[in-house]
């Protein structure tokens, strides 16, 4: 599964109903491009306290292999990089990179991937002068 951003949680916003509307738009984002699921993410968080989690298995194999459960057809790394650094505005409160194995990480392509990650986190977060 394709899992990349999910608000914090309210009355009025299941875990069910946040994953089933950004699940498609993470796979419309291979279709139609990052800008499908820049659209698609601000359109659900609003300006809602938002926590950012990326399944590391949202990148194809070839970009990320050093994770348990590979998912072939995933997404680029210039693709979730493109995404990130549209999410400036956003009203983060936390982020997690999840599912990178060590075991199975070929020349650490996949560290360095999830480093990438939270780092561009980390920049949307950041205070700007």
């Amino acid at each position: 599964m394709i899992s990349v951003i999910i608000p914090t949680l309210n009355a009025e916003a299941t875990l069910a109903e946040t994953l089933s509307a950004l699940v498609p738009a993470a796979v419309a984002g291979l279709v139609r491009g990052p800008e499908a699921v820049i659209e698609a993410i601000r359109a659900k968080v609003g300006q809602g306290k938002t926590y950012l989690s990326f399944d590391i298995d949202a990148l194809d194999p070839s970009q990320a292999p050093g994770t348990g459960t590979p998912e072939v057809g995933g997404l680029w790394t210039w693709q979730v990089k493109a995404i990130l650094d549209k999410l400036a505005g956003i009203d983060f409160v936390g982020m997690d990179v999840v599912e990178v194995a060590p075991p199975y990480d070929v020349a650490e392509i996949t560290a360095l991937a999830a480093a990438t990650v939270a780092w561009q986190y980390l920049s949307l977060t950041a205070p700007h002068a």
